[in-house]
């Protein structure tokens, strides 16, 4: 039989998770952001899911290539734009948007040869410095792109450094909207964090909401913003379970140890249980003794370090487990529990994401 370790990905959540960020930000049009094979859900497993968003945001011309194949006819937009002059032919090609964060990729759009001119999102760098344009310089790369005939509409960008964090968006949205006072196009401002923290309403609101929205994480059932909301408190669903099976039992005493170095002791006498997953199937493998986990429904911990195949947790809650019982590693549980990917990544010491993006190859993946 195969290994017992398998990941689930849930259609229905996915769908959920995109509905919320249209409750989020009613008047905004929404882009599923599906970077990363959607976050290591895979495009074509999250595509079901996601078919209901306004487009698709994403950065490989090779995912763009995946989602047309699956029969996408609305908007895709590369977030990172092309990386050299032949990326423009593919976007002409596929019909992408594409954005623009650097004079040389004005340059390259201006030596390009095409019959149907580019959708472009301009994109300032509003304080996050990584991409795009200064304030002081936004205005005179709007003017560039405006005089090419190959370029088409303007969409005005930018991304939120602090939306998950005390800073907000405030300081960031003032550098944005003075920078781009009286200047045509649609805007497209929020991630994740700012959909659900700043978008609703009228006002402020609507602003920050803009005319897209980019919910990226929330899509995939994690909180943005965690430990000051969880998932649920956001009223978010899982969209990814990883689940394993007990494949061995050991009963302690006092002063055993377990693992590699003996990381853990044992101060009484004890069961745990090893499971079938390690750090080779994409658990972290800094996760400390305690990182909370579920066995058969029944929240309890790791105990030792997280070798490349197993890691160890402790049975005491579960004195009935036996061989074959359920190990929830992260997501939906037996009878209705959960265990959110943020606490476990949290225990880490890292966030959702890199959980989510780490899921290895050898994992066998279901769509639920």
């Amino acid at each position: 039989m195969p290994r017992p370790i398998e990941a689930l990905i849930h259609t229905e959540a996915l769908a959920h998770n995109l509905r919320r960020a249209r409750q989020a930000a009613p008047q905004s049009r929404v882009w599923a952001v599906v970077k990363a094979d959607a976050y290591g859900h895979g495009i074509e497993r999250a595509y079901a899911g996601l078919s209901g968003a306004d487009g698709f945001a994403l950065l490989d011309l090779d995912e763009a290539q995946r989602v047309r194949t699956l029969g996408w006819r609305g908007p895709i937009l590369l977030l990172e734009g092309c990386f050299e002059p032949r990326d423009l032919e593919l976007c002409s090609r596929l019909d992408l948007w594409h954005t623009v964060h650097h004079e040389a990729q004005i340059d390259m759009l201006a030596a390009h040869k095409t019959n149907a001119p580019h959708r472009v999102f301009l994109k300032m760098n509003s304080g996050m410095n990584r991409l795009g344009f200064r304030p002081s310089a936004y205005r005179g790369a709007w003017q560039r792109l405006s005089g090419l005939t190959q370029v088409d509409e303007i969409t005005l960008m930018t991304h939120f450094a602090d939306a998950d964090g005390p800073g907000g968006v405030a300081a960031q949205m003032a550098a944005f909207e003075a920078a781009t006072r009286e200047l045509p196009g649609e805007r497209s401002l929020s991630n994740s964090a700012a959909t659900l923290r700043f978008a609703g309403g009228q006002g402020e609101g609507a602003l920050v909401a803009a005319d897209w929205v980019r919910p990226g994480i929330m899509v995939y059932g994690s909180a943005p913003d965690y430990p000051a909301h969880d998932a649920a408190g956001w009223v978010l669903q899982p969209a990814m379970t990883l689940r394993a099976k007990l494949i061995a039992l050991q009963s302690l005493q006092p002063g055993d140890r377990v693992g590699y170095s003996g990381a853990f002791t044992a101060e009484a006498p004890m069961r745990i249980g090893v499971v079938a997953c390690g750090y080779a199937d994409g658990y972290p493998r800094v996760a400390p003794t305690g990182t909370p986990v579920l066995v058969n429904g029944v929240r309890t911990r790791t105990v030792g370090r997280v070798s490349m195949d197993m890691i160890t947790v402790d049975l005491t809650p579960v004195p009935e487990a036996t061989l074959g019982a359920e190990v929830t590693l992260w997501g939906r549980g037996p009878n209705g529990s959960l265990l959110g990917i943020d606490e476990v990544a949290r225990s880490a010491g890292t966030v959702g994401y890199e959980l989510m993006c780490a899921l290895a190859r050898r994992v066998p993946v279901s769509v639920v």
